[in-house]
């Protein structure tokens, strides 16, 4: 087939796909094709949300396909993206089908489908290629049978993104496993020259010198860039976007703000927010005052986001207030705005979360309102994830005495909390020192060096990122055109719209109502503490003998917290409380009546008799003027405090499940003057007052103290709790 028959093909599909009939390549779709179905080649597409980077992949699946090619296997990262990429896929006539955790139910239909060539595009998840039943029966019959490789998203290849898919780095083992004559696409939209060059490593290292296939495109059998990496890259900016930062005083103007000028904005969009309280208090502060909002976070059912994601696109609602958990893939063409209460970490990832709009629109607003504890949740989400030298090596040593072990059973034996334990396995198995099997891990044998050249040079590069991202706020030059150099988009120049270019497009004007309304969002207090029912798993390896369920005469009730330091309102003084270096003091009176008033609002069954404080070495004060206040305006006894038994628990917080109890467990005492206050009370509810709640091991053995001392119901009462 010549070029030109290719090319008008490649047209033809391209027409079904979009549904146009006189649709044509932008720059660079078709060069991308045929470098895919001619001369099956290793591509990298650089390219803007919305440019088409889905249309050159169906577009060459179709045609490998009518050749005679096997289906496509996309890597994809997000369930969004799998959902939007499968009806795009049917639009076109194109049969798409997904392996991911949320249709496990479907995978047989799926499997089966695959023998019988009755799928174009498979999508699956990175961690599926890893899943041991995933990769040792089904992996090697779709390698054997791809037709065309595509990693989306691929920017998560390189260290920018080792902590959000490690599964990422997979993929090079993955690559090597094709035959040579089987091309492969890297697409992403968010990549600057580093990420370019280390995707390109990536791609040509798992090329290998000896690839020697390119393809035929013209008969001559001459082979036409064998073993290198095209990329295509082209200019990054949205002339649809309309930049703007707006920089208010505290939480409270931000939000009254939204309150007064979210009708305002074009169309329907995205409020984005750093953390999960912050979208879940915005979205209920939004309804609450008519506007037909919904929060979006990781904490969010499965069938709720589906239905919000759906809601937003059918412009039910006029936002979905999220986190990060709604980015990647996301695809609304006419998204009319996005506006982020508190900037993201870098201008890279501001800019792959605003490219969310103003896809297939001339015109939309993009907004930024920054807050004072950005930096603080930088630096929190920047380094938590980082492998630790010394956990790794513990994880290695309790590996290397051979046998598979849980998850569950390795926390017994290094203190990590499941969620980094689980990533520091994904990095260690990517490095090729544990596996994944069926049970559990076990590890490989091979030698494992800490990487800290590697670790130094990506914290180094998130602060400048973080840096950048200040910069970007207090620029005086066109906004559009510094997130194109940050980019290193060669094509970067001023865009003629943002606020420095054009003037500000926005009011900053406060509506009269709407500061009290946010007021009112942000003194809202309580936060519910639920109680520990289960003991961890494997306890005894620590030295403490207990299983299964709690029992219930040992258990605490449910609890109440201040707020949670991630909280808009209370969140910004608690954190200043408990900040690293912050001197123990007493309590500030405003804050002990906010105590009062989620004690006031304590929904208890009987009300507590007495009140006893937790003893502290971090904040003794603290507790113990929290403890008093509550006694003295509640009109009851103060009953002292508990002991430490022996040395008493280390303070520090932090840690897995297991390893926090066995550091609490058996370390507090009821001294005589609180026995015998307790046993004056004669079984009547107590009141347990602590600092800072984290794993609730620390009130929950306390509680369990007091009740085997003959304490009626323990009400746990924290002045914050974590997350």
């Amino acid at each position: 087939m010549t070029e030109t028959d290719l090319q008008a093909a490649a047209t033809e599909r391209l027409r079904a796909l979009v549904g146009t009939p006189d649709a044509a390549f932008h720059p660079g779709q078709f060069e991308a094709v045929e470098a895919l179905v001619a001369r099956r080649r290793r591509a990298l597409v650089v390219q803007r949300t919305g440019w088409g980077k889905s249309a050159v992949y169906f577009v060459a699946t179709l045609l490998l396909r009518a050749r005679g090619a096997g289906p496509t296997l996309i890597v994809s990262p997000l369930l969004a993206l799998m959902r939007d990429q499968i009806a795009a896929a049917e639009r076109a006539g194109v049969r798409a089908a997904a392996i991911n955790s949320a249709n496990a139910h479907e995978w047989s239909e799926v499997l089966g489908r695959l023998d019988a060539d009755d799928v174009d595009v498979l999508l699956v998840s990175p961690e599926r290629l890893n899943n041991p039943r995933f990769r040792e029966e089904q992996l090697p019959q779709l390698v054997a049978r791809t037709g065309l490789l595509v990693v989306d998203e691929a920017h998560c290849i390189s260290d920018w993104g080792h902590d959000f898919r490690p599964d990422y780095r997979r993929l090079r083992e993955l690559i090597n496993r094709l035959d040579d004559s089987v091309p492969v696409l890297a697409t992403t939209a968010t990549a600057n020259s580093r990420v370019v060059a280390d995707v390109e490593e990536q791609l040509n290292a798992a090329a290998g010198a000896g690839r020697g296939y390119a393809g035929e495109p013209d008969g001559s059998g001459e082979p036409d860039g064998a073993g290198e990496v095209l990329t295509i890259r082209g200019p990054l900016a949205r002339s649809s976007l309309r930049l703007g930062v707006l920089r208010l005083s505290d939480t409270r103007d931000r939000l009254a703000w939204l309150l007064t000028h979210l009708d305002d904005l074009p169309g329907s969009g995205i409020i984005y927010t750093l953390t999960v309280s912050a979208a879940e208090d915005t979205a209920a502060m939004l309804s609450d005052a008519g506007h037909p909002v919904r929060a979006y976070t990781g904490r969010t059912d499965p069938a709720e986001r589906m239905e919000a994601e759906a809601a937003l696109k059918a412009n039910e609602v006029k936002a979905l207030v999220a986190t990060s958990a709604l980015g990647m893939g996301f695809d609304k063409p006419d998204l009319g705005f996005v506006v982020h209460l508190g900037a993201p970490s870098s201008p890279v990832a501001y800019y792959q979360q605003v490219g969310r709009a103003g896809r297939a629109t001339d015109n939309a607003d993009v907004l930024l309102l920054p807050g004072r504890e950005d930096k603080d949740i930088w630096t929190y989400f920047a380094f938590s994830s980082m492998p630790d030298e010394a956990k790794a090596n513990s994880v290695l040593e309790v590996l290397g005495t051979g046998g598979v072990m849980s998850t569950a059973a390795i926390e017994t034996h290094v203190d990590l909390k499941r969620t980094p334990l689980e990533l520091l396995l994904k990095i260690l198995d990517v490095d090729g020192a544990v596996q994944r099997v069926s049970g559990g891990w076990q590890s490989t044998g091979r030698p494992w060096v800490y990487d800290a050249e590697r670790y130094a040079r990506i914290a180094d590069e998130r602060v400048a990122e973080q840096n950048s991202m200040l910069e970007y706020e207090t620029t005086s030059k066109c906004r559009m055109e510094y997130l194109a150099r940050e980019l290193d988009d060669p094509d970067a120049h001023p865009c003629g719209r943002c606020d420095n270019c054009a003037g500000q497009w926005f009011s900053a004007d406060i509506a009269a109502g709407a500061g009290e309304s946010a007021t009112k969002t942000l003194s809202k207090v309580g936060v519910a503490v639920d109680p520990r029912a289960q003991w961890p798993t494997g306890m005894a390896a620590l030295g403490v003998p207990v299983k299964g369920k709690i029992d219930t005469a040992e258990r605490v009730e449910r609890g109440r917290a201040l707020a949670r330091l991630t909280d808009l309102g209370w969140g910004n003084p608690l954190r200043d409380v408990f900040a690293g270096g912050a001197p123990d003091a007493p309590i500030d009176g405003g804050m002990l009546r906010a105590v009062v008033t989620v004690l006031a609002d304590w929904d208890w069954q009987t009300r507590p008799a007495g009140v006893v404080a937790m003893p502290s070495r971090g904040h003794p004060q603290l507790i113990d003027s929290l403890a008093r206040g509550l006694a003295e305006i509640g009109r009851l006894p103060y009953l002292g405090a508990l002991d430490y038994a022996a040395d008493g628990p280390s303070g520090e917080t932090g840690g897995n499940s297991a390893y926090r109890l066995a550091a609490v467990w058996g370390q507090f005492a009821v001294g005589n003057e609180l026995q015998a206050a307790v046993d004056r009370l004669d079984g009547a509810p107590l009141l347990l007052v602590d600092d800072l709640v984290d794993s609730r091991w620390t009130l929950t053995i306390a509680g369990r103290t007091l009740l085997q001392a003959g304490s009626g119901p323990v009400l746990p009462l924290a002045l914050a709790m974590r997350g």
